[in-house]
């Protein structure tokens, strides 16, 4: 079968795998960073490493035991499904404590061995696999997974109906956090991004107010927004740059929370005084667990978010190097996802 596969930076290739064999306990899949060098501790992987950790797809084989085995009740093939691609040990302290996101040793099918969504087939365990409801198709199903990334934020932070948010960069995750702030009757949400291309898209998703921190004192217009309490109520940090701690932490009212989204790419100075000054919190997030894809799943089944948009442009396999990872290389800002249409399933 085909699978696009990572082999080095600047190096990813379509090239045939030989298609996996559903185990008992198993779902097989007909398709819709971090890939190590070294083995990972769990899988065993080293590249090349088939990517692909966003996925929907259509079930084509179950295992006897898959649905004892936390698989969904009643799947049929031919059903639509989403997966959760966590790798979790299932034994270190944070898996005891039922916090698998944050395994020791964990990881994500796709990004770290276990096969991958961009793949005519992958198997995967049942207990991974959730389905899509019956209004919702296929390529809407392949934003699940950034959107129960979003999902996870908002549920740590102290959000209440009709609280203010500022969101800092409107990207893909930006976006997600802004559709799972409206489904949960947030109050007016402000979104910082730079690039114009963004900023029109935080607005066709319902951003009430749109700055430019390249241009504008973003801390200062928050407050003026919120004049009563003196800052948002809560501040989602999914740039992960100097600029945005700071503003986050400026922007926040007293008593309010930081929650960073983002993945740090390095190290950087941080004045803690900015939220001493303010009794705030900053809460760190990782991924998502299970109850984040089933309240995703339920919200987009109610149309409680309607993701399609983010979509902005669908390739086929063959031309996924060219038209879909150097595009986004070359034209990030014009895009949020672009989705590879796989024909196996």
């Amino acid at each position: 079968m085909r699978a696009v596969q990572f082999f080095d930076k600047g190096d990813i290739r379509v090239v045939d795998v030989p298609e996996p064999t559903c185990q008992d306990d198993e779902i097989k899949i007909g398709g819709p960073v971090f890939c190590p060098k070294t083995s990972h501790p769990i899988t065993g992987a080293v590249v090349p490493i088939t990517l692909g950790h966003e996925f929907s797809g259509t079930v084509v084989e179950i295992g006897k035991d898959a649905e004892s085995k936390g698989g969904p009740q009643g799947l049929e093939l031919g059903d639509k499904v989403v997966v959760q691609p966590t790798i979790a040990c299932g034994s270190c302290g944070a898996c005891n404590s039922d916090k698998e996101n944050c395994c020791y040793k964990g990881g994500f099918i796709g990004l770290s061995g276990g096969g991958g969504g961009l793949s005519d087939f992958i198997t995967v365990p049942g207990r991974r696999v959730l389905s899509l409801p019956a209004n919702i198709p296929l390529d809407v199903g392949a934003l699940v997974e950034p959107l129960a990334v979003a999902w996870h934020a908002v549920s740590a932070s102290p959000l209440q109906e009709g609280d203010t948010a500022l969101i800092i960069g409107g990207g893909p995750i930006g976006l997600a956090v802004l559709q799972c702030l409206q489904a949960r009757k947030a109050g007016k949400i402000i979104v910082a991004e730079v690039s114009r291309e963004r900023q029109n898209f935080a607005k066709k998703f319902g951003a009430d107010h749109i700055f430019n921190p390249a241009q504008e004192d973003v801390s200062a217009k928050v407050r003026e927004i919120c004049t009563q309490k003196g800052g948002a109520d809560v501040v989602f940090d999914c740039a992960g740059v100097p600029a945005s701690i700071e503003t986050a932490c400026t922007a926040v009212r007293a008593h309010g929370t930081v929650v960073n989204v983002a993945i740090w790419e390095k190290a950087i100075p941080f004045n803690p005084n900015l939220l001493v000054w303010r009794e705030a919190k900053y809460v760190a997030v990782l991924g998502y667990q299970k109850p984040d894809f089933e309240y995703v799943l339920k919200a987009l089944g109610e149309e409680k978010m309607k993701p399609a948009e983010m979509i902005t442009k669908l390739v086929p396999m063959e031309n996924v190097v060219e038209d879909g990872f150097k595009e986004l290389i070359e034209h990030k800002e014009n895009h949020v996802k672009i989705l590879l249409k796989v024909a196996g399933g």
